[in-house]
């Protein structure tokens, strides 16, 4: 399983990736604020998001839980030291698969990752193939970009809507879909659609 740490504390990202390393989970990367984080969200498809609710930067952990449901649908577990009613209430209300409550003990950590993963791994399998299975048939490896993009034509999105949804240009989007269309060697949309579904 794939992590993302986005904890603005030094020591306790260090800490918490060091647990789940010798775990033998896979952390794809550290983030200490939340544009880092959804950088990293963007570029390394994480499965799973530990997320601190109190960054000290501009977005906090609960907006990037609102872009993780809603943008990503990427599962995350909000990390916390505070446990007032208000806090609990609106993370509540963002669903976390679970919490870390600081300070926090080396076997807790790793009994929810735990399972966390084995309730991802029941997770019924996606229509669509995931990006290290396409991309064992493509003549180029997707990036995970591309990857994304191929998934919004899957799902109906129109350019305009992949550009308002990724904060990018129309004239890129264009770019992004010819480089596609090349790597799995198609012609339209629908041949694209066709290679990412699962065969049902």
């Amino acid at each position: 399983m794939r992590i993302l740490i986005v904890e603005d504390e030094v020591l306790i990202n260090e800490d918490i990736a060091m647990i789940l390393r010798q775990e033998g989970y896979f952390v794809v990367g550290q983030a200490y604020d939340g544009a880092t984080a959804l950088d990293k969200i963007n570029t390394q498809n994480p499965d799973l998001v530990l997320l601190d609710i109190h960054l000290n930067h501009a977005l906090n952990g609960f907006e990037i839980a609102d872009i993780l449901n809603n943008k990503y649908k990427i599962p995350f577990v909000f990390i916390t030291s505070y446990s007032d009613k208000s806090t609990l209430e609106s993370a509540k209300s963002l669903l976390p698969m679970g919490y870390i409550v600081k300070p926090f003990k080396k076997k807790d950590i790793i009994a929810l990752i735990n399972i966390i993963s084995f309730r991802i791994s029941q997770t019924p399998p996606s229509l669509y193939f995931s990006h290290d299975e396409i991309n064992q048939s493509t003549i180029e490896a997707l990036t995970v970009k591309e990857y994304e993009l191929l998934k919004d034509l899957a799902d109906g999105l129109h350019n305009e809507e992949i550009a308002s949804k990724h904060f990018i240009a129309l004239n890129t989007v264009k770019t992004h879909l010819k480089n596609i269309y090349s790597k799995l060697e198609v012609n339209s949309r629908s041949q694209a659609t066709s290679k990412l579904l699962r065969k049902q």
